[in-house]
C-alpha cells in the first residue's frame, strides 16, 4: 500500500484496535495466477507474535482455503471514508480528494481442520458479534447434531501476521485551519461515515508515530 509520510500510522496497539472495531475484511491470495478474494469476519489474537495472529473461517466449499495454504496473504481492514470537497477549504488550486482509514495485515495462511478448534473458532466468533445484545444467541440454541453438520460444512484458519500496514489519510499535509473548515463541512453532512471521518480528523491535529 503506498503511504506517504503525513498519514503513516505504525502504533501496533492502535492497528489491532481499528482491526477490532472493522473486523469484516478482505482476505486476499493468488489462485492459478490470478487475485482471489474473500470477504470475511477475522478475529485477531494480539499477544500471538509481534504483530499478532487472525483466525476465521470460510465454507468448505470456498476453494480459497485450500489454493491459500501456506500462501503469504494480504488481509484488507476497512474503516470510515468520506469525500473531501474543495468547496470546504475555501482557497483557490485545490482539488478533491477522498479521506480513508485502512490496515494491511500479511501472514501465511494456515488451515484448520481439527474440531476442536474449529469449534472454539466459531463460538468465539459468535461470542463476540453476540455479546451486545440483549438477549444474545449461542451455539447451544440449536440441537447439537445441526451444528455438527455446519462445522463440516466449513474450514477455519490461522494466519501468524508478519507485517501491518496502517494508513490514516486524513488531510495531515493541509494547515490546521484548512482541516478545522474541513471538519465542519464533514459534519454539516450529517452522514455515518462523514462524521466518523471528521471525528478522526479531530484525533489527528498531530502527525502520526513514524
Amino acid at each position: 500500500m503506498y503511504i506517504p509520510p503525513s498519514f503513516l500510522e505504525t502504533d501496533v496497539g492502535k492497528l489491532h484496535e481499528f482491526m477490532e472495531q472493522h473486523s469484516f475484511a478482505t482476505l486476499i491470495s493468488t489462485q492459478s495466477g490470478e487475485p482471489f478474494a474473500s470477504h470475511l469476519p477475522l478475529l485477531i489474537n494480539r499477544d500471538s507474535g509481534p504483530c499478532g495472529s487472525l483466525i476465521g473461517h470460510m465454507a468448505r466449499a470456498n476453494s480459497q482455503w485450500r489454493s491459500a495454504a501456506g500462501q503469504r496473504i494480504l488481509a484488507i481492514f476497512h474503516g470510515p471514508h468520506a469525500y473531501i470537497s474543495p468547496g470546504w477549504m475555501e482557497t483557490q488550486n485545490v482539488v478533491p480528494t477522498w479521506n480513508y482509514v485502512a490496515v494491511h495485515a500479511y501472514g501465511v495462511l494456515r488451515p484448520i481442520e481439527d474440531h476442536d478448534r474449529l469449534l472454539q473458532i466459531v463460538t468465539r466468533t459468535v461470542d463476540l458479534y453476540e455479546s451486545s445484545r440483549e438477549r444474545p444467541w449461542s451455539l447451544e440454541s440449536p440441537d447439537p447434531s445441526f451444528i455438527e453438520k455446519l462445522l463440516g460444512a466449513i474450514v477455519g484458519f490461522e494466519i501468524v501476521v508478519d507485517q501491518l500496514e496502517g494508513k490514516w489519510k486524513l488531510n495531515q499535509n493541509h494547515p490546521v485551519e484548512r482541516r478545522e473548515r474541513i471538519i465542519q463541512g464533514l459534519r454539516d453532512t450529517g452522514m455515518t461515515d462523514e462524521l466518523q471521518i471528521a471525528d478522526l480528523m479531530d484525533l489527528a491535529d498531530d502527525p502520526p508515530t513514524k
